[in-house]
């Protein structure tokens, strides 16, 4: 199964931000939409990922001058990314190889979606459950 298996259908928007973006208003975002990071644009290309992780390191490193900073000066980069060609265990893995828990979807340079470890996590297990239930059909049946 592919990335853009995954994806395909999903109408919902890709919320991102600008690397100009303040920080405070990044968090701002991240808190109000519920979510744990944002891609972070530059030119339209994907230039890095802003999460809560980077959030904390710099309010441990900067206190809270961290919020007046750009998101530019503060993101993770450069964002590791994919295409809706990686399969769901390529990308699972390069999420636990490198730590990470979002990745870009990319497509000539440009963002197409976002997914998160959740998303990816919850394919394999409603995959698992499908092959279980196939399997239990079938011993019965036999």
């Amino acid at each position: 199964m592919t990335i853009g298996r995954i994806i395909a259908g999903r109408s919902r928007e890709v919320i991102s931000c600008d690397a100009a973006t303040p920080v405070g208003e990044a968090v701002a975002l991240l808190s109000q939409r519920r979510i744990g990071a944002l891609p972070v644009l530059a030119d339209g290309s994907v230039a890095g990922i802003f999460s809560e992780r980077d959030v904390i390191h710099q309010l441990e490193a900067n206190g809270p001058a961290m919020l007046d900073r750009t998101v530019g000066e503060v993101m993770t980069a450069p964002a590791i990314t994919v295409t809706p060609e990686t399969t769901v265990l390529e990308a699972l893995g390069l999420m636990t190889r490198r730590r990470i828990r979002h990745l870009p979807v990319v497509v000539d340079g440009q963002i197409v979606d976002f997914v998160s470890i959740g998303d990816l996590v919850k394919y394999r297990i409603d995959h698992i459950q499908t092959e279980a239930e196939a399997l239990r059909v079938y011993i019965q049946t036999a």
